[in-house]
């Protein structure tokens, strides 16, 4: 379940028989395709394991591979603009729905960082545990350990993606990016050698849908979300969009650098969310 409720959701549509067998056929594909892939992936990982550790050459490529695969499936035009970095550092990018993880996935070797209940979650969680996400509690006395697992991870050469909003939206809007999750790239030297890269996610309805269709938030169930694109006759596109990097060592702070990333990945939204606020009071 999402958190942001500063907007009311669309009222879920009525699903007619078609749109049953189009969940039917949809649903059946996709997770033959993911849980297929994920047999794979945890099978290729017995061998990688021993053999490389945390260095993980093999498993990631089946993560790609199947994450774009999920988008022919739904029938989402899929495009990407900018290259993902090869530098050391971490990403941060915009958060609309659980698509994300298939969407930001699909373009690059990433390993992302969730809190702690997603691990609990049916089919998000058990992905999420097999492709190396780093789970963190919002306690502060597990902050110093976190740190240090992020600098591990990081000087690994993990490209960790963050969520810097700390909870999806209606993907029309980009919220205020919390600076604490900054911190840890400035530990031990860490900012001297680490780039950030920002990165945008832009989600585009079906035609003659709500904007906000892709969206995921409030109180909204997975299962619902998932039923509704699913169902959907016809389906919208996604963008991702690759900034320049930021090297962490030209900003004097993690305030610094969390204005600067937000700034970039708020540049390339093409909505005007108080606009549509305005127009839906």
């Amino acid at each position: 379940m999402s958190t942001w409720d500063a907007a009311t959701p669309p009222p879920e549509p009525k699903i007619g028989p078609a749109g049953w067998a189009r969940i039917a056929a949809r649903g059946t594909v996709l997770g033959t395709v993911v849980y297929g892939g994920l047999v794979l992936l945890l099978l290729a990982r017995l061998v990688e394991r021993p053999l490389h550790r945390d260095a993980r050459p093999w498993t990631p490529r089946i993560t790609r591979a199947v994450c774009r695969a999920a988008f022919p499936i739904l029938g989402i035009r899929y495009r990407v603009r900018g290259t993902p970095m090869a530098h050391i550092g971490a990403v941060v990018a915009n958060h609309a729905s659980w698509l994300d993880i298939f969407t930001l996935n699909a373009c690059q070797r990433v390993y992302f960082v969730s809190k702690a209940e997603v691990a609990a979650w049916p089919f998000i969680g058990w992905l999420a545990r097999a492709t190396g996400t780093v789970f963190i509690r919002r306690d502060p006395r597990e902050a110093k350990a976190q740190q240090q697992l992020f600098e591990e991870r990081i000087r690994a050469g993990h490209h960790l993606l963050f969520f810097p909003e700390g909870t999806s939206t209606d993907g029309l809007r980009v919220l205020p990016f919390k600076t604490t999750l900054f911190q840890p790239f400035y530990s031990h030297g860490l900012q001297n050698v680490m780039q950030i890269q920002p990165v945008t996610v832009i989600y585009v309805a079906p035609e003659g849908k709500d904007a906000r269709f892709y969206g995921w938030w409030g109180d909204m169930g997975f299962g619902p979300h998932l039923a509704r694109v699913l169902s959907a006759p016809r389906q919208g596109r996604v963008e991702v969009v690759f900034h320049p990097p930021l090297d962490v060592k030209d900003f004097a702070s993690r305030k610094e650098l969390a204005a600067e990333a937000e700034r970039a990945v708020r540049s390339a939204l093409p909505y005007d969310p108080e606009a549509f606020d305005a127009s839906t009071r």
